[in-house]
Formats: structure tokens, sequence, C-alpha cells
């Protein structure tokens, strides 16, 4: 069974860290993306490769290497007739910070809360 590309491969600009974030999370958010950085931080990968283990045209494939190059997870080059796709670490490096951030961020504010319900507890 062959499913079809309804994929579009957005041109959004990046304009600052947000933007970038964002860009490498929406990358991240594609079940069959994920398995192409799994496949691809294994070893080196054919982009014809990586089509034949899902149920998607080599065109297909060949977008979705083009979102995660745009967040710069994964970089492609040719070898004779063959595109081959490799992960970028620095990339992945930039999603964990990106999420330690977040993590800070919420645990500081649960510390607040507990704070606040303490203080609140101490005045009944």
């Amino acid at each position: 069974m062959l499913i079809c590309n309804q994929m579009v491969v957005d041109q959004i600009q990046i304009h600052d860290e947000d933007d970038a974030t964002d860009l490498l999370f929406r990358a991240l958010a594609d079940p069959i993306r994920r398995d192409i950085l799994r496949r691809a931080h294994e070893g080196r990968l054919s982009v014809s490769a990586l089509a034949r283990e899902h149920p998607i045209s080599v065109t297909a494939m060949q977008k979705h290497v083009a979102v995660l190059e745009r967040a710069e997870l994964v970089s492609k080059h040719r070898v004779g007739r063959e595109s081959i796709v490799q992960t970028e670490t620095d990339a992945l490096d930039r999603a964990r910070s990106a999420l330690d951030r977040l993590e800070a961020d919420w645990r500081d504010r649960i510390e607040r809360m507990e704070q606040i319900l303490e203080t609140d507890k101490g005045d009944n």
C-alpha cells in the first residue's frame, strides 16, 4: 500500500531562536521524520533506502528529509546517484537545551506555587 504525499514543506523564514526552536520541534513532531533521525544516526543512509522502510514514495521521503534539513537536524550530500542523509548532532543538542530550559521554567513555577501554598497554610 502506498500512502499519497500530502505534506507541504513550508517556507517560513527563521528570524530568531524561538522560530528555529519551533521549526525544530515541528520537524520532530512527525513519526516518519523521527524514524529518519534514528536510522540516520545509526549510519549514513540514502533517501531511497529510507523510503523503502515506509509506505511512501521516494519523493515524499525527500520532502520529509527537506523538513529535517531545514531544521538542521540532518544534512544530505550526493554520492554518485544517491542522496545520503546523516544526522547533525548540533541540532539535537539545541533540542535538548530547549527542553532543559522549558523544564527549568516549569520547575521554577512549581516551586513558587508551592511557596505560595505554604504561605497560605501558615495564614490559616
